[in-house]
């Protein structure tokens, strides 16, 4: 027989943690911000990562070595200590962001034991999270090269790439996706979309990367093309462009002929005329189309509602569509957020918006700002109108219209910010304006001279809050680019 007695062992080594008095190692965390102290013996039998630390540090005159870690932040390393000495994590009140960052921090520091509990966390009871964050997890753990350590999470994204790549692809961060992600992706042979579409998807992506290229292609010199040529240099290969339609061959690809090899261009151009005569380019295989769906190992996944906001997000503006002074939680929110435009998807024309959003009521409008982490949006109770004519913008009044910006990454609290002058709560643009003018919540509204609301930065969100109670940016400057945006339609569920 045997008594265990875990949790006085437990108190016992929170309390020697917290004990200033014995220490011989200190952390300095998030640029030397904050440190921590701790025991180099504890350390060491608990961490591997740190047994390796402490062997190539030399010890300061006083006995005490320094481990300094800028990229974890100081709570996340608080856990981080207070598993390695008691053994216990508590999770409550924290977010779901907060738990990915920890695994992360845990696999860094190679603390299996908690690492794996925090993935099957995740896989297990979390998979909602997951699928609407699902490019930020692909892209975070290809970024610090951990699917060798995250098996389930390599299987869970495998299974839904496999059927739903547009999660990835058709995501407001597909240009932030590393170049190794992209390589694998189109490495797969079962990847659902068609080959013309994937090389949409390429040259979006390589341009992206080279924000100074022209953004009429008629314009573009021959070093514009070899720029291109060269990010693209790793993707180029992996495409299966004899498979491809003769028709999208022709309006697709030869307009970049520049950046293929002479040769293949010229076994392209063989294979559209005669596809039974040799060529010298190799040929790869057709990407396979399933027929019958194989058993997933997790729940058939959805598409989300939206790539921009969350659950989480659409519980708190449905609890400021219906006045409430607490969040709804996010079992018990009363509306469906049902996706009627997505830029990504439906393309970033102001003119889209008003031919897609015309007599729609009851819309949420949210857009991710460029270089920011803000999530920026307006709520309109009344129908879109595109059948103004005349010069100016017609305005309906209503006092339940409201903007807001959402927490997100760096953003700490949302701000919901109520119509104030409610003459001016929404503007519907006249006919001849609805080539530049998109969605306006009164000066806070979708523009461009460009026709495409990610490509100039005419967008503009009055910092003083005129027309509404307050403020909803964090910036001082009151235009802005975007990378993405949607329109949402909110309907009470039955």
């Amino acid at each position: 027989m045997a008594f265990k007695f875990f949790d006085e062992l437990s108190r016992n080594f929170i309390e020697l943690l917290n004990d200033k008095d014995d220490y011989n190692v200190i952390i300095a965390i998030g640029n030397k911000k904050k440190s921590f102290t701790a025991h180099s013996n504890i350390l060491k039998y608990r961490s591997p990562y740190f047994r390796k630390e402490l062997e190539n540090i030399q010890p300061n005159k006083n006995n005490i070595k320094t481990i300094i870690k800028s990229n974890v932040s100081s709570r996340i390393f608080d856990v981080i200590l207070k598993y390695i000495y008691g053994g216990i994590v508590n999770l409550k009140n924290v977010g779901m962001r907060f738990i990915c960052d920890l695994m992360l921090a845990a696999n860094e520091f190679e603390l299996d034991e908690l690492t794996n509990k925090l993935e099957n966390l995740l896989i297990d009871t979390k998979t909602s999270w997951l699928k609407t964050h699902f490019s930020y997890i692909y892209c975070t753990i290809f970024n610090k090269n951990n699917f060798i350590n995250f098996k389930k999470l390599e299987n869970y994204c495998n299974d839904i790439i496999e059927k739903h790549p547009s999660l990835i692809f058709e995501n407001s961060d597909f240009s932030s996706l590393p170049e190794t992600a992209l390589v694998s992706l189109l490495k797969r042979d079962d990847l659902q979309i068609e080959e013309g579409k994937i090389w949409d998807y390429v040259i979006k992506w390589g341009i992206s990367q080279n924000p100074t290229l022209p953004s009429n292609l008629e314009e573009w010199s021959k070093e514009n093309f070899l720029t291109l040529k060269t990010t693209l240099q790793q993707f180029l290969p992996l495409i299966r462009y004899f498979h491809i339609s003769n028709e999208e061959i022709i309006e697709k690809i030869m307009p970049y002929k520049k950046i293929l090899d002479k040769q293949l261009w010229k076994d392209i151009i063989q294979h559209m005329a005669i596809p039974e005569k040799p060529i010298k380019s190799n040929i790869l295989p057709a990407r396979s189309v399933l027929v019958t769906e194989s058993p997933l190992r997790i729940e058939e996944p959805k598409e989300p509602f939206s790539t921009i906001i969350s659950e989480e997000h659409a519980a708190e503006i449905s609890s400021w569509i219906d006045h409430k002074t607490t969040t709804y939680s996010t079992t018990n929110i009363p509306y469906k957020f049902e996706l009627i435009l997505r830029g990504t998807r439906n393309g970033f024309t102001p003119q889209t918006f008003w031919n897609i959003c015309h007599g729609h009521a009851k819309t949420v409008v949210v857009m991710k700002v460029k270089g920011t982490d803000e999530i920026l949006g307006g709520y309109n109770p009344l129908e879109w109108n595109n059948s103004y004519g005349g010069l100016l913008h017609i305005w309906v009044e209503t006092k339940d219209s409201f903007v807001f910006s959402l927490k997100n990454g760096n953003i700490q609290n949302s701000i919901l910010s109520r119509v104030k002058n409610i003459q001016y709560a929404i503007g519907n643009a006249p006919k001849i304006s609805q080539n530049k003018f998109g969605p306006r919540f009164g000066k806070f509204y979708l523009y461009s001279e460009n026709s495409d609301f990610t490509l100039d930065n005419r967008n503009y969100c009055d910092v003083e809050g005129a027309f509404f109670e307050k403020s909803i940016r964090t910036s001082l400057s009151s235009n802005f680019s975007i990378v993405n945006y949607e329109v949402l339609k909110i309907v009470r569920k039955s």
